[in-house]
């Protein structure tokens, strides 16, 4: 099978997706199928130095030459929405002119970031189609509903002009791809609602390889030293952005609310736009130890850090996703305590696995309260959360399921 990933950011790029594709190029591989890849010049997570670098790549051979890559030269991404938006319409004409040149592609796969790359897709499809005469189908991973998600981030109102560009590409990409991979049946219910039928819909869990996070006893985690963190208390963890969406705020408001209690200890790995605020609300917290967010390759000594983690969301954004940080922390055996819309996937996934707690979001009194009932009888660290995790989220159950719906849409 020759598959065609038309991809708007690619490794050395790193972005929330970039491990997952990582894992099925290397999944598909193994299986013995080939991969080309679209994708401009590296602009994301980057430096300069490595951007310069692979300005002269725009050829790769990669894993023995099973993956070929061709890049084409873009310019940096930039921080303004509007020139982000343009850049994403530029790329995606490029992306099609090279794309339309092949002829030896079954079948054609791309992710929902950013969301002009289904409609891109699409168009691909229904050309190479036409010229090979025979139908080259396109599979679809949806990691994020747009406009949706920009409604929840404040970014936009439904209704408004942006919103209607947004519902017009979403409902082109779902007419128009063969199969649309979801990540929680919270998505499935969602775009349902919006008139996609069930038959086009496959739920596959983002996955997290247990090999590489796990459990790391305190005595060892090099944390503690590194940061001079108190092994002897009751540490809290949060890992993760400040921003409209996350509802983070709380954490500080929360620690603020248990100062008086000296046995616990907040832990905090932030990032994002509201982060420098996050730092000057805390800075008087003797209870708080806050910095910026670790490595990923350092996610097992995070949340294993923790005696509890915190999930958190703002009021009504819940149900728009799960977080891929709770497998994760279910990974390294450390209950959680999440300030999050119930009915949400993640609410469900928490009882499911008896895995912590769920409060409501933006209720400070509540989340306090869970965190003290927790610090009096040390959480859930007799329930077993990794074999929750291997069963509904592991690696190989999770990309042998994406290698079976591309094989199973070959005409």
């Amino acid at each position: 099978m020759n598959i065609l990933f038309l991809d708007a950011y690619y490794e050395p790029e790193i972005i929330a997706y970039t491990h997952l594709e990582k894992d099925l190029i290397e999944g598909l591989i193994s299986d013995g199928h080939k991969i080309k890849i679209i994708c401009p010049t590296p602009t994301r997570g980057i430096s300069q130095e490595v951007r310069q670098k692979y300005k002269n790549i725009k050829y790769e051979e990669k894993y023995n030459g099973s993956v070929v890559v061709n890049r084409f030269m873009a310019p940096s991404e930039g921080k303004n929405p509007i020139i982000r938006a343009i850049r994403y319409f530029w790329c995606n004409w490029y992306t099609y002119k090279m794309a339309i040149k092949y002829t030896d592609v079954d079948i054609i796969f791309s992710n929902s970031t950013p969301p002009t790359q289904g409609v891109l897709s699409a168009l691909v499809a229904k050309k190479l189609s036409k010229k090979k005469g025979i139908k080259v189908p396109f599979i679809y991973n949806l990691q994020d509903i747009f406009p949706d998600s920009l409604v929840n981030s404040n970014l936009t109102y439904e209704g408004s002009i942006l919103w209607k560009i947004g519902r017009k590409l979403e409902d082109y990409t779902y007419n128009h791809a063969d199969k649309i991979i979801l990540i929680s049946k919270g998505f499935k219910r969602n775009i349902m609602e919006k008139g996609v039928t069930e038959d086009k819909i496959e739920i596959i869990s983002n996955w997290i390889d247990l090999d590489s996070v796990h459990p790391i006893d305190r005595n060892k985690n090099c944390l503690i030293t590194e940061f001079g963190i108190d092994p002897n208390k009751f540490i809290v963890v949060y890992a993760g952005n400040f921003g409209a969406a996350q509802g983070a705020d709380i954490v500080i408001k929360a620690a603020k609310e248990l100062q008086e209690y000296k046995d616990i200890q907040f832990v905090i790995f932030g990032g994002g736009p509201y982060f420098e605020n996050a730092k000057n609300e805390s800075k008087d917290l003797k209870n708080v130890f806050i910095h910026e967010l670790m490595p990923q390759n350092r996610i097992s000594e995070v949340y294993s850090l923790g005696n509890v983690a915190l999930i958190t969301c703002k009021k009504g954004t819940g149900k728009a996703g799960m977080p891929s940080k709770l497998w994760s922390i279910m990974a390294c055996n450390t209950p959680i305590i999440a300030s999050f819309d119930t009915g949400s996937d993640l609410a469900d996934v928490i009882k499911d696995a008896r895995a912590g707690k769920c409060v409501e979001p933006g209720n400070v009194f509540a989340l306090s309260e869970a965190i003290k009932e927790f610090s009096n009888y040390q959480g859930v660290k007799d329930v077993d959360l990794r074999k929750y995790v291997y069963y509904h989220a592991g690696r190989r159950l999770c990309v042998s399921s994406y290698i079976d719906i591309l094989k199973n849409h070959i005409y």
